[in-house]
């Protein structure tokens, strides 16, 4: 062997992924050109937010666009993954706001322009962490392409979309019932409450008749807003209080006379059937009184403390003033009871408190006319696409029910509403009833203003900034240079795949697709490939507040990004499923990547070895192997490899990644490396030249293609590997040769079966030996009892069998005179047998199988007695009975077959005790 070129010892992944990584970049390979020819093929990456960094969720759903991106880019398409950043409006302002706090100041000290000044400088410093550990998973992004949902582009594009849909009638100003964050202090759209359930109560309450001729009895979950109440409803067909409608009562400790009204929103089975009306603090009652009319008193300041409208109770936080205003209705005779009730509360996703719902003047986008295009598109033209597709329905579900989308939120930092108040009309403040302009910057607002106002007026930017998700709606259009016709817009728009998690299907895709369907008349994007969640090593979903997270950062340094993309991808069962991750927590260590880490080492290892036997030939240098010299484990490894193109390629186009992962692992870990590797060694180290550079090319061809078929889920360590074996410079990348095609002339099913029957003789064989106790350096001699259609099967694979069994000898045939101590197998329709006389020690052998025995009709008693016991099979918990079940069948199972070992030994053992 001359001129040999191969792979370092061992795979040093933090040294071969820093390099590639920084190539990558550099080289600019990933550089996405829209004059290229090819098909387009575009992501834009769900864009973190600025303030995180990365969790397990990200790096599993980058990992799977990944394997999508470098797939399509290798078959020809043109491909463009553009990355970016979310400014995350109430995150980024908690920081600074905690910051300030800290400082013995706030914002409203500071002022605007020096609270965004600093910042932006937070987020020139601390924002880009994420970008930097995002870099870490080796991603095929076109970083030349990075956005900011504030930089210049985007912000241009907020302003367009916003002027446009108030141009349209699609915008307005109102005061209406909005969802109140006390935490965050901003309104919260309905798509960012969490309805979580809590163990509660019920206050039954005794509201008096003004007449004095009796009283209502109604039942409340939030007592305190009791003293807002401007009515009390029933239903106007409940026949119990349909008398008194009209009539009036006392509202207990506010002395406020109020009416009984009649609403169909009443749910009669609903405690008593009657409930307090709140207009200004809860939606069914905002919308009562609305159509009744009634005073609307709010009752709560910001921060979620009562205001003066609440009387003696102001001051005092919303669940302060709960236990007082029930100490004070028990203390006055006006509480019933209270029971204990289990009730849904909805808390603000982002400050992580009870909302509350609170009368406010908001900016409002109607979305009926949004959602209805988009509902259109999906019903008429099944568009965009779900994988899985049971998340079309409750995408449509959440289209039908959407309401009016309030964009307003009451912080500094995001785009600032383009509304100018003209409030010289308004003694100078913004008011209700303040007239306003809205316009693109303020030079065009005073143009508009004066000519309605007259030159003599003063303009004041509206203080709030939008819903972050009104720029994120726009992100698939609005990163491409929308609302500019360019280059990038019209040739990767729409976009071609959206991969996000289910838990942002109303947060974000549906906002998207309306927001797209509305400004380009497209859907941005064909398909919308649902993930699921990454669960930890309980099966728990990973949340900060249970503080059970996996840091990927730690699984890469000690595994490798390779091992952690390949990982997660591998244990995707289906689209759309979670998966679940192993994690010992006391070491950082995770057998689920662990066992990627040693699939890398298994194909780092094969590729050494095929490396020093090609002698420094690259597979050009080789060449193609002609057919006439092919041996059949030649043709059989060449047909289980194209066998592996067409499945891979398969299962990726209809998005089976996992399945692709894992049948790819299969290929490499089993055909390849345990037995065509193997196979092939006599003829590497044998005198025939001829058959030894077959041998060469097959290996060459097939480490070749299957470096590109595992480039996309494992791209460094491929991409290392295949610049060795092909002896290039850094000017050639893996990342954009062509993927391999499927040969299928190549493919002989019959000829796979017939192979598989030889390696599951040379199982049986190892198998046999090791239950025999052969040392495995030992040659013996075997017999295959064969069926007449396997004989020949068993003969033209003879020499294989024997090379991996370790066999000195082989006899193949029917009718074969069976020695009498033999441990046999069933293999196919044939007998597989080694002999023991003369190999093993007979009589050790027989009392160690007989021990075994022992040991298992004690087990089996065990079990049985268990599982014949009422009292365990009623009290137990199912799966543990299962599990009981399961151990007596494989007890009874292995017994058999140590029975049928001792009687091919001539030893009757059942008897034993």
């Amino acid at each position: 062997m001359t001129n040999a070129i191969t792979l370092p010892s061992q795979y040093d992944p933090k040294q071969t992924e820093a390099k590639w990584q920084q190539l990558w970049e550099s080289s600019g390979v990933f550089h996405a050109d829209p004059n290229h020819p090819g098909k387009p093929y575009c992501i834009v990456i769900p864009p973190p937010n600025v303030t995180g960094s990365l969790h397990m969720g990200h790096a599993f759903e980058h990992a799977l666009i990944d394997v999508l991106i470098r797939y399509h880019r290798m078959i020809g398409r043109n491909v463009l993954w553009l990355p970016g950043t979310d400014h995350a409006s109430i995150a980024v302002s908690t920081i600074l706001d905690q910051q300030l706090q800290a400082e013995g100041t706030n914002r409203f000290a500071l002022g605007r322009e020096a609270y965004l000044k600093r910042a932006w400088a937070w987020k020139e410093s601390s924002g880009k962490t994420i970008v930097g550990q995002i870099r870490r998973l080796g991603l095929s992004v076109d970083w030349s392409r990075e956005r900011f949902t504030m930089d210049e582009g985007l912000s241009r594009a907020v302003l367009t979309a916003f002027n446009q849909l108030y141009e349209a009638g699609l915008i307005y100003r109102g005061k209406y019932l909005v969802n109140w964050c006390p935490s965050s202090q901003s309104a919260v759209s309905d798509l960012e409450v969490e309805n979580r359930e809590v163990q509660g109560h019920l206050w039954h309450l005794r509201y008096p008749l003004t007449d004095g001729s009796g009283y209502l009895e109604v039942a409340t979950t939030r007592p305190e807003t009791m003293l807002g109440d401007t009515a009390v409803a029933v239903h106007p067909e409940d026949d119990r209080y349909r008398h008194l409608i009209g009539k009036t009562l006392r509202l207990p400790l506010m002395n406020r006379e109020i009416p009984i009204i009649g609403d169909p929103l009443v749910d009669p089975t609903f405690g008593t059937g009657c409930v307090k009306v709140t207009p200004a603090h809860d939606p069914n009652d905002f919308v009562m009184g609305q159509r009744h009319r009634l005073p609307m008193i709010n009752l709560m300041n910001k921060d979620g403390t009562l205001n003066e409208n609440a009387g003696e109770f102001a001051g005092l936080d919303r669940f302060v003033a709960r236990k007082q205003v029930v100490a004070r209705l028990e203390a006055e005779g006006f509480l019933v009871r209270v029971e204990d009730y289990k009730h849904t509360v909805p808390y603000s996703d982002r400050g992580k408190v009870p909302i509350e719902p609170l009368l406010s003047t908001q900016w409002f986008v109607k979305i009926r006319p949004l959602a209805d295009a988009a509902l259109k598109a999906l019903d008429r033209r099944h568009s965009p696409r779900f994988i899985p597709d049971r998340w079309a329905k409750v995408y449509r579900d959440w289209l039908v029910n959407l309401r009016d989308w309030c964009i307003s939120r009451q912080l500094w930092w995001g785009h600032q509403i383009p509304a100018w108040y003209v409030v010289s009309e308004t003694e100078g403040e913004v008011r209700d009833d303040t007239p306003f302009v809205v316009a693109m910057n303020e030079t065009a607002a005073r143009a508009k203003a004066i000519a309605q106002f007259g030159e003599d007026i003063e303009l004041q930017q509206d203080q709030d900034v939008l819903d972050t998700w009104f720029s994120s709606g726009l992100w698939p259009f609005s990163t491409l240079g929308w609302p500019d016709d360019t280059p990038d817009y019209r040739r990767y728009y729409p976009n071609t795949t959206l991969v996000t998690g289910f838990d942002i299907i109303f947060f974000w895709v549906a906002r998207m697709t309306m927001m797209g369907q509305y400004f380009t008349g497209k859907i941005p994007f064909r398909d919308v490939y649902i993930h699921g969640l990454v669960r930890d090593e309980n099966n728990k979903k990973m949340s900060k507040s249970a503080n059970n997270g996996i840091d990927p950062l730690i699984l890469i340094e000690k595994y490798g990004t390779d091992a952690l993309r390949y990982s997660l991808v591998k244990e995707v069962v289906g689209a759309g499923q979670d998966i679940r991750l192993a994690y010992n927590r006391k070491t950082d260590e995770s057998a689920t990547v662990e066992a990627a880490r040693n699939f890398a080492n298994k194909l780092w290892n094969a590729s050494r070895f095929v490396l020093l036997n090609l002698e420094g030939q690259t597979p050009s240098q080789l060449g193609t192997p002609r057919r006439q010299d092919l041996t059949t484990s030649d043709r059989w490894i060449l047909s289980r490899y194209h066998t592996a193109i067409q499945t891979t390629r398969e299962r990726i186009e209809s998005y089976g990644l996992g399945e692709a992962a894992k049948g790819l692992y299969e290929f490499i870990w089993g055909d390849f490396c345990d037995w065509y590797i193997e196979l092939v060694k006599p003829r590497l180290q044998g005198e025939n030249a001829k058959a030894k550079r077959t041998a060469q090319q097959v290996l060459a061809t097939v480490l070749d293609g299957t470096l590109k078929l595992l480039h996309p889920f494992m791209p460094h360590i491929t991409e290392e590997i295949w610049h060795t074996l092909h002896q290039v410079g850094d000017s050639e990348v893996l990342a954009v040769q062509p993927y391999p095609k499927v040969n299928r002339r190549a493919i002989d099913p019959e000829l796979e079966a017939q192979f598989s029957l030889l390696i599951e003789t040379i199982r049986t064989i190892r198998n046999l030996r090791a239950e025999a106790g052969i040392k495995p350096a030992l040659y013996i001699a075997a017999l295959i009892e064969a069926s007449a259609e396997e004989a020949s099967i068993f003969k033209a694979g003879a020499a294989d069998i024997q090379h991996l069994a370790r066999l000195e000898s082989l006899t193949i045939g029917t009718g074969l005179q069976i020695p009498q101590q033999v441990f046999s197998g069933v293999v196919g329709k044939s007998e597989v047998l080694i002999p023991l006389a003369g190999v093993v020690d007979l009589e050790a052998l027989v009392t160690k199988l007989q021990k075994e025995g022992d040991r298992l009709r004690k087990d089996i008693q065990s079990l049985t007695a268990r599982l014949n016991n009422p009292n365990f099979v009623n009290k137990a918990q199912p799966e543990v009975v299962a599990t009981a079940q399961a151990q007596l069948a494989a007890a009874q199972q292995q017994l058999a077959i140590i029975e049928h070992r001792l009687q091919s030994l001539g030893v009757d053992d059942k008897s034993q005790p």
